[in-house]
């Protein structure tokens, strides 16, 4: 699984992602696509998109942690829910600009966008779970910065794709590991709603030996040694019916992350009674067709609809 991941799945996670939003921009989500002439009528992402870049949410280990922040340009009067973009690339490439897309569509939508950067796996750097500590502080820290940034600290979802999912589906089950942090201790880092879009969620299974040198560094050791850390990352094992609602969106011809994969994260949250919807895509790891990128994209904001915002 890893090996495939980490040779060719997610050099195209930016592509996805900006391919995906680009066409569902010109869609209305609760309805039919808009013809050409229409589309190019409507204003564009940046008239409609308040963007905040490199925006500090905190430092650890002597790097600053940043995310880009972006909102609908015409403030509400009300707090808005939030989104937290998790980026892919192995744990250990790529950056919180391969949200780009994802970050204007869900703003020109209604939500505040945070696209974030983690520390990134190098050598023996930033083992696991550094990546976990770092997106579990975002989140807690978009909450204490809630009133800055038009936020509804109650209603904090998460996209994540490939690598990011695993840590998305994380944020949804999971309390914060670190609260060391005496300035964030009184937030917590869960959110409400959780997209999982290719992501791996049971590092016991599917064993390869190029997947299982690189885990067994990123994880500080073999899963025959410390099989509680191999299982810890795992979304799988921390399923429980306290978890935020779950979408999970897979292709079906996924060479990178097995379907497999998603298949078992949803039936253990449909055993546990958490409400979870798995759409099969007749695609690849990054979506290449338009069919699959408009429902993704469709189905995304349908489901943090339901699940985050409260209609007056």
């Amino acid at each position: 699984m890893v090996s495939r991941l980490l040779k060719n799945g997610l050099s195209l996670t930016g592509f996805l992602l900006g391919s995906v939003v680009y066409l569902a921009a010109q869609m209305n989500p609760h309805g039919p696509a808009l013809s050409a002439p229409r589309a190019a009528e409507n204003a564009t992402a940046s008239d409609q998109v308040s963007l905040q870049q490199d925006v500090e949410y905190g430092v650890q280990g002597g790097e600053k942690l940043l995310l880009d922040i972006y909102q609908p340009a015409e403030s509400g009067s009300r707090p808005r829910p939030a989104i937290v973009l998790i980026h892919g690339g192995s744990w250990s490439s790529f950056d919180k600009s391969t949200m780009r897309g994802m970050g204007n569509f869900l703003a020109r939508s209604g939500f505040v966008a945070a696209s974030v950067d983690y520390r990134l796996f190098h050598g023996s750097e930033n083992r696991w779970p550094t990546q976990l500590d770092d997106v579990q502080r975002s989140v807690r820290w978009l909450r204490a910065n809630a009133s800055k940034y038009n936020i509804d600290a109650n209603r904090i979802g998460a996209f994540g794709h490939s690598a990011g999912a695993q840590l998305a589906a994380l944020l949804g089950m999971e309390d914060t590991r670190d609260n060391s942090d005496p300035t964030l201790a009184k937030y917590s880092s869960r959110v409400q709603a959780v997209v999982d879009v290719s992501g791996p969620t049971d590092f016991l299974t599917n064993h390869d030996a190029d997947g299982d040198a690189f885990l067994t560094s990123f994880f500080g050791g073999d899963f025959t040694k410390l099989a509680d850390v191999w299982r810890g990352a795992s979304p799988v094992y921390h399923v429980d019916k306290s978890n935020a609602p779950f979408l999970i969106v897979h292709g079906t011809k996924d060479q990178e992350v097995a379907l497999a994969q998603a298949q078992e994260l949803y039936d253990k949250l449909y055993a546990a009674k958490v409400p979870v919807t798995l759409i099969k895509l007749d695609d690849v790891h990054t979506f290449e067709t338009t069919e699959a990128r408009h429902r993704l994209a469709g189905e995304t904001l349908v489901f943090f609809d339901r699940y985050l915002v409260v209609n007056p």
